[in-house]
Order: structure tokens, then sequence, then C-alpha cells
């Protein structure tokens, strides 16, 4: 019995690295898009800029439209198959983006983010397969893990643009969304060496228990809290992080330091990954997401302080840790909230309210900072992270006193 289990820990391992390497590789496709989305988009406009991050919005609509069909298209040629699949998605979207550029069309632009956008909600679903295919004490963990993948698709992403941006000039920015075509291709390769449920044995595989109907898990308190704050962390995280290019360019700093500007936040995000799942582990899910929903405060903050880069940067990355601690912390609250038999069309719903959601911050980001500025983007997160930090609180409270009661 203690050989199998250690044999279960050790595929757990292998299956959250093999993911953690495709995030990091089909990963850095994200801040390809969101860096350059809103830029290019406002390179692609006529007069009327308040469009401009249209197209970031087109790549979160892809993720929220794919959750579904990609959980479903998982559910027949297992997740493997669907992983790979999602990469092929990937790379195609880029060579829409680019053909796009040469043509100067802007919606077929936008079209070629939702395209890639589609891609990653194959990608969501890498730290849910983590966390399925591990012991209960190790799914924290594996999640961490893989989203420790995003460290270096922090790096490769915004040098991916740093250095391609220019290479079919005059056509600005197609290099940058080339590079996802060779990015989504790589990561199908990284994604064949996968081996999950259908080889591997698994505890979770032998539980009796009969699925609930979907709404009686969403009404339970715990996963209506967790959804919240997950998506609370990962709507503001987009709403800041989606403007932020375009406020850095338009108080007259590069386009490349605009991209590093990314590049820190990225890091911010996922680099924290590699010990979030130990201080959930110590401190418990709901101290760490209370965490998150403080860190998104104090950028609000920062970037109501002033206009410097400094500022800028410095904003980022406590967007990022913010967005990490309270998405990992929310997502780990919300795998406990279900059965094996449940997974599937728990976390494609899961995913669809949360980028449905992400998507629609996206748009207004660019709406919001064309008619009030940089410092409203900031203002907005105080009173939606209050709102959850309230809603949590009461959580804990009433948990504690049924357990005294």
């Amino acid at each position: 019995m203690t050989e199998a289990r250690g044999d279960l820990y050790q595929e757990a391992k292998r299956t959250a690295l093999v993911l953690a390497a495709a995030q990091a590789v089909v990963g850095s496709a994200a801040p390809i898009a969101i860096s350059m989305g809103g830029l290019a988009g406002f390179y692609l406009l006529g007069a009327d800029k308040s469009l401009a991050t249209a197209p970031v919005t087109g790549f979160n609509v892809g993720i929220a439209l794919g959750a579904l069909p990609a959980a479903a298209l998982m559910r027949v040629v297992g997740r493997r198959n669907g992983f790979m699949a999602g990469g092929l998605v990937t790379a195609v979207g880029g060579f829409v983006a680019v053909l796009a550029l040469f043509q100067m069309n802007f919606w077929l632009f936008a079209a070629g983010l939702m395209l890639v956008g589609g891609g990653n909600s194959f990608l969501q679903q890498y730290r849910f397969a983590a966390a399925d295919n591990a012991p209960a004490d190790f799914k924290p963990r594996a999640i961490s893990w893989v989203l420790g993948g995003g460290v270096f698709a922090a790096i490769i992403g915004p040098q991916a643009v740093i250095h391609t941006r220019d290479l079919f000039a005059p056509v600005m920015f197609a290099g940058a969304f080339a590079s996802i075509i060779v990015l989504g291709l790589l990561g199908s390769v990284v994604l064949s060496f996968l081996r999950l449920p259908k080889e591997v044995p698994s505890v979770q595989l032998d539980d009796p228990r009969p699925a609930r109907p979907l709404m009686a898990i969403i009404a339970q308190p715990r996963f209506l809290v967790a959804l919240l704050c997950g998506i609370a962390s990962y709507a503001l995280m987009s709403f800041v992080m989606t403007g932020a290019p375009l406020a850095m360019v338009g108080c007259g700093f590069s386009p490349d330091e605009a991209t590093l500007g990314i590049s820190w936040h990225v890091l911010a995000m996922f680099a924290p990954s590699f010990f979030t799942g130990r201080l959930i582990a110590r401190f418990g899910r709901e101290t760490i997401v209370a965490t998150g929903l403080l860190l998104l405060i104090g950028c609000a903050i920062v970037a109501l302080s002033g206009i410097a880069l400094w500022q800028f940067w410095t904003a980022l990355i406590l967007l990022g840790v913010g967005w990490n601690f309270g998405f990992i912390g929310a997502t780990s609250m919300v795998a406990d909230c279900y059965h094996p038999s449940e997974k599937n069309a728990v976390q494609g719903t899961h995913d669809f309210l949360l980028f449905s959601t992400t998507a629609f911050a996206s748009l207004m980001s660019g709406q919001v900072y064309n008619a009030y500025g940089w410092s409203m983007l900031a203002w907005v997160v105080v009173p939606v992270a209050l709102t959850c930090l309230a809603a949590l609180g009461l959580l804990t409270l009433t948990g504690r006193a049924r357990r005294t009661a």
C-alpha cells in the first residue's frame, strides 16, 4: 500500500512538471497578447481609440467561449489529446493575427486573438488536471507547480516581443504574434509526454459517490465565496493589466518599457507559485485569499500615488502577487467543493463564468482608461476587493460558529 501511494505521488509530480513546462511554453502567448494586443489595436484603429483593448477582450472572450467546449472535447478524446489540440488552436490564432496585421484589419486581428484565447482555455485546465491526478494533500502544491511554469512564460513571452516585434517591419507588431505560432506548436510537442488518468491509477477514480446536480454544487456557500474571490482576483488583474501598457505609453514611456512592465507583472503572477501551496498548507486557503485581496488594494494605492515608471512597475508587481494568492487560494477552495465524478461540469462552468467576467473587465479597461484615465482603473479595485474580503470574512465566521455550536 505504501509503495502504491509512493508511485501515486511520483506520477502526480511527473504530471505537474510536464504541465508546468507546457504552461511555460503555451502560456507565453498570453503576455504577448496582453502586452501587444492593446497597442496593436491602437495602431490599427482610426481616430476613435476607445476600442483599442477590444483585441485583448477577444483573447479573454476566446478563453470564456472555449471553456465548455474544451471540457467537452477532453471528455471524448482525453485531456492529453485535448491539451495538444489547444496548442494547435493557439498557433492558428497567432497566424490569423499576423495575417490581420499585414492587412491592417482590426476586427480580423481581434478574431485572431480570440482564437489564441480559445487555445488558452485548454491551458486553464492544466491546474485542474494536475490537482485531479494528485493525492489530496498534494493538490495545492500540484496547482502551484503548474502555475509556476508561468515564471518562464513571464520571461519567454516579453523577450519574444522585444526581439521579434519589428521582424516584419514596416508592419508593426507582426513578428511578436508570429512567435505565438512557434510557441503553440512547441507546446503541443511537450504535452505529448503526458500520462493522465486513463493510464494512471488514482485514488480519486475509486470514489463511489454519484454526481450531484450542478446547481447543488454551485449553491454551496464555500463554492460561491471561492468563485467570487477567484473571479474578482482574475478580473481586477485583467482590468488593470490591460490598461497598463496604454497608460505607460500614454505617459511617454516606450513600448519596450511597457512590455518589460508586463514582464515584471507576469513574473510576479507566477513566481510565488513555488511556495504558495506551502503557505496554503500552513495558514489555510482563506488566509491566503485574503492576503491576495489586500495586495490588490496595495496595487491600487501605489498606482494612485503617481505615474513614474517605478510606480507603474511596482503596482503591476503587487497586482501579480495579489492575483497569485487570490486565484490559487480560491482555486484550491473550489477543488474542495466537488467530487471526482463532478469535475468536468464544475470546472468547465467555473472557467466559463471566470473568463466571461474577465473578458468584460478587459473591454471596460479600454473604455474606462479612454474616458477617465489611469487613476480610475486603480480606484475600481478598492470596492471590489473589499466586497470579497467581507464575503470571505462572513464565510470564516459562519464556519467557526458552526464548529462551536
